[in-house]
């Protein structure tokens, strides 16, 4: 059964980045995301442009002073502050924080927890122990970053295919309406059947071109989110955050 603060979480994470809304901001439709998630998914995108809503496929538009000009969520953000300082608290007594990460459970526990359950498990400061975990994050770092530069040359790579697909579906169409013209009287109506094939092709081919190109752009977003997530655990989360979240992250 799920829980309210459970609820709570699953309210306040971005469908992007998978992680709390930061700067929370709501499409037409009122799927809400954060707002640097939705400027690196459009980022090639201007001012009054239609654009899609990535969960639904709802079209909007783009204010004109941009994405940040979109209906700010405050009940999300709300939930989001509410989520981050209950992480900070232990699960199992609320009224105490968190100083300590049993390697055995996998989890941060506080002084009761330690004399109550964990006493003769392998549990260690939060402090001393979330510097292993850094170097985890790192390498997971790393990782996303290499992922992050394949996807963009293979959507480099979708983009010159369908390119040069196109280019040669339309010398074809050349080649047909020019045999079509020499011998239309005869063969008009295979000629229309076989141009309409052709679009056919041209259309479908596109539009998968550009299904996995968003898909692409879709991942490297949130790569880059995670990145970016990764980098402020690194740089400036507090041990406590970085024992809470290195694991969840890691699989991420």
């Amino acid at each position: 059964m799920a829980t309210a603060s459970s609820i709570t979480t699953d309210l306040s994470t971005c469908p992007i980045c998978l992680d709390l809304c930061d700067n929370p901001k709501s499409l037409p439709c009122l799927h809400t995301f954060c707002l640097k998630c939705l400027q690196g998914l459009f980022r090639d995108k201007l001012p009054r442009a239609e654009v899609s809503c990535p969960i639904c496929r709802n079209k909007f538009q783009i204010p004109q002073n941009g994405l940040d000009g979109l209906r700010h969520n405050f009940v999300v953000q709300q939930l989001a502050e509410m989520a981050q300082k209950r992480e900070s608290s232990c699960e199992k007594h609320k009224d105490k924080q968190v100083e300590f990460y049993c390697h055995d459970c996998k989890e941060n526990i506080c002084v009761k927890c330690l004399s109550i359950n964990h006493n003769s498990h392998n549990s260690v400061e939060i402090s001393e122990v979330a510097d292993s975990f850094k170097l985890r994050i790192d390498d997971d770092d790393k990782q996303i970053l290499s992922a992050i530069s394949y996807l963009r040359e293979q959507t480099d790579q979708i983009n010159q295919d369908a390119v040069d697909f196109i280019g040669e579906m339309e010398y074809v169409e050349d080649i047909v309406r020019m045999a079509g013209d020499a011998i239309k009287s005869l063969v008009d109506s295979q000629i229309n059947d076989v141009l309409k094939k052709l679009e056919s092709v041209k259309s479908e081919s596109a539009k998968e071109a550009e299904s996995v190109k968003e898909e692409h752009q879709l991942a490297v977003v949130s790569m880059e989110s995670l990145h970016t997530r990764l980098r402020e655990l690194l740089d400036k989360g507090r041990p406590s955050d970085v024992t809470r979240t290195a694991g969840e992250l890691h699989n991420r």
